[in-house]
């Protein structure tokens, strides 16, 4: 058992027997003879890891954030479309290129064709 699931237990427990985490932070404080800072961070690492999630703080979001953000996913609208169009251009360059080749092949085969019908039907 690591020193953070040590902690995380305990302080749970204390939470669970009525006590805030405030005052679980510092009864372990005094108990374990550590900072209550060193304390809530074990606890909060181990907290974080158990909920596989993350507990870092986000600030508010302000009107202008939100302004640029928007701005930001249409600029990126705009940035998808150009490289769809680019995308788009490449696969009739490929078509227009496949077009020629069978065209310019076309009569080749169809004469080649018509002398093995020839021979068959002889």
């Amino acid at each position: 058992m690591t020193k953070a699931q040590h902690i995380y237990e305990q302080v749970e427990a204390l939470v669970a027997s009525g006590k805030t985490k405030a005052d679980a932070f510092k009864q372990l404080s005094e108990q374990l003879g550590q900072p209550v800072g060193s304390l809530r961070g074990a606890y909060y690492q181990h907290s974080k890891k158990e909920n596989g999630g993350s507990t870092s703080r986000r600030r508010e979001t302000t009107p202008d954030d939100a302004v640029q953000a928007a701005i930001q996913t249409l600029r990126r609208a705009i940035d998808s479309i150009d490289a769809e169009i680019v995308v788009a251009q490449r696969r009739a360059d490929e078509a227009t290129a496949e077009y020629q080749a069978l065209k310019a092949s076309a009569g080749k085969k169809k004469t080649l064709i018509e002398a093995k019908i020839a021979t068959l039907a002889a």
